[in-house]
């Protein structure tokens, strides 16, 4: 990851003010669910993602909630890039309004978003990566994609299979990751915050499916 190397920020305030006219802006979103008896659910791993990048990158500050956005947002500079990462504060199934607002008031369109979440479908130990598509039953998704439109980037985390099989999902994917899997979960957020820099400089997702255990 050589090539992921951050610009050297310009020093007078006058070429300062022209580049933020150039700015890219891009939007990463964790889906979960606020509350602390959600806390460490499968459902809510793309705030697990997205609170580990907040973290490793100083530059995005501290957690501020945005009432009038409906979210939690961190924001800053990365590269030539003005990133801004949230946590939507409406349940899960009401996602999209937290996207619409933000995405709205910085004035970022689709193709400049990335959404990550938790992806019932794909095996516990995989990220799959797409733009697009539809939301193969994940009500998160559905609710961005009708307040958006579906060509947003998205991040896939895997918590399947269901164990017990016979297990409704709903109540699967509310429940905390066993010990195994909690073991493991850093090795996953450290793999999402590999590829949201990527975004950031490349401007897209890498067109593959990513393990992130051995």
């Amino acid at each position: 990851m050589g090539w992921l190397v951050k610009q050297q920020q310009l020093s007078t305030s006058a070429v300062q003010l022209y580049s933020i006219g150039q700015q890219r802006h891009v939007l990463f979103v964790g889906l979960g669910n606020i509350g602390p008896n959600y806390e460490g659910t499968r459902h809510n791993v793309g705030f697990s993602c997205v609170d580990a990048f907040v973290s490793a990158h100083e530059e995005l500050g501290n957690w501020i909630e945005k009432k009038s956005l409906h979210c939690f947002l961190a924001h800053g500079h990365i590269g030539d890039s003005q990133v801004i990462v949230i946590k939507p504060t409406t349940y899960m199934n009401e996602s999209g309004q937290a996207v619409a607002a933000v995405s709205g008031f910085y004035k970022i369109p689709p193709e400049n978003i990335v959404v990550i979440h938790d992806e019932l479908d794909v095996p516990f130990g995989q990220i799959r990566l797409r733009v697009g598509g539809s939301s193969a039953g994940h009500n998160g998704i559905k609710s961005v994609t009708q307040s958006l439109d579906e060509m947003y980037g998205r991040i896939r985390i895997g918590i399947g299979p269901k164990k017990p099989a016979a297990i409704d999902s709903a109540d699967f994917v509310l429940q905390s990751f066993d010990t195994k899997e909690q073991k493991r979960l850093a090795n996953l957020t450290q793999e999402v915050k590999v590829i949201l820099e990527e975004f950031i400089y490349s401007g897209q997702l890498p067109h593959e499916t990513r393990s992130f255990l051995v």
